[in-house]
């Protein structure tokens, strides 16, 4: 079989996938829309449309396992996000490769403060989270019906390296606290909220494509023990020297925002995850492959590391 993984996306998560397949000195491509992307020597890049059926088949030539790491802009998601798994699908079936594919939450809806397991049952109330659930079917089916074999990795609202617009704790409080500004929140901060460190997602979903057992089902990938939003962003600030600054948003004033910002704007259905306890659960995944969830403060401490570079500055 090749060593070749094939990987869709280029963002935190995509590159957080590398960087583990790189330290197990694997193949790596690496496909995005632009072409442009600051990889390591030696890990390839290739630029084109991954809806494009196929670009996806030409891409994903040769591989082992594909990564679907895949992610558009919230108010793009009912237009383009199940043509763009249509195409990685159909670039892994082609290939005859195993299928990874990188999730968040959205497809079981309001968990109303229990804990969030994979056996719940998919209740999406939200646009986003219809897409994603519909998307998920779609995968198992494909699994079920024999054309591509596929695990699923599933996380909450990520931090990390490299993620500093695609996470609530990212531009917005450790951005922010470098700058000896507020951080910016939303929701009840004193309700528990699982944040996923992005490297531990990266080794969790290679971790799904290397194990047989993985296939044909969704994972919740281990995460740092759950906190208040509060005590995260305290712990932020603790890192940096400085006395917590928080401002909440209020939501009269989110709303408003959205008028004007399409990507706020589809935050407004997603306020649930904020308002209430949301607790991850990945005992099934700990069980199984064992868990090596970073610990929290090595987490941030990580994450603030990076946000100190010139390059985030600039991301």
């Amino acid at each position: 079989m090749s060593d070749l993984h094939v990987i869709f996306g280029t963002g935190a998560v995509g590159l957080a996938i590398m960087d583990e397949l790189v330290a197990r000195h694997k193949r790596v491509r690496m496909i995005n829309r632009s072409g442009r992307a600051n990889l390591p020597a030696g890990v390839e890049l290739m630029a084109g449309d991954a809806a494009d059926l196929a670009f996806a088949r030409k891409a994903a030539e040769g591989a082992s396992v594909v990564y679907n790491a895949l992610n558009p802009a919230y108010y793009l998601w009912p237009e383009l996000f199940p043509k763009l798994q249509a195409g990685v699908l159909e670039g892994a079936a082609a290939a005859g490769a195993r299928l990874v594919v990188m999730e968040n939450l959205y497809m079981y809806g309001d968990p109303h403060g229990q804990p969030i397991t994979e056996d719940l049952p998919y209740v999406p109330h939200t646009r986003k989270g219809r897409v994603r659930a519909a998307m998920s079917r779609a995968l198992i089916e494909a699994h079920e019906q024999g054309r591509v074999k596929v695990a699923i990795g599933r996380a909450s609202d990520f931090f990390g390296p490299r993620s500093s617009d695609q996470s609530p704790l990212g531009n917005l409080v450790i951005g922010r606290a470098l700058t000896d500004k507020s951080a910016q929140v939303i929701g009840h901060i004193d309700m528990p909220h699982t944040y996923s460190y992005v490297p531990d997602i990266g080794k969790a979903l290679v971790t799904l494509g290397e194990r047989e057992e993985a296939l044909g089902q969704a994972w919740h990938i281990p995460s740092p023990p759950t906190v208040t939003t509060r005590q995260i962003v305290e712990m932020i600030f603790r890192e940096l020297g400085q006395p917590p600054r928080i401002q909440i948003v209020p939501r009269p004033l989110l709303r408003l925002m959205g008028l004007f910002d399409r990507n706020v704007a589809e935050i407004w259905e997603m306020l649930y995850e904020f308002e209430q306890p949301f607790v991850l659960d990945h005992s099934k995944y700990v069980r199984a492959f064992g868990d090596h969830a970073t610990p929290l403060s090595e987490a941030l401490r990580t994450t603030i590391a990076w946000f100190r570079q010139p390059a985030a500055q600039a991301a």
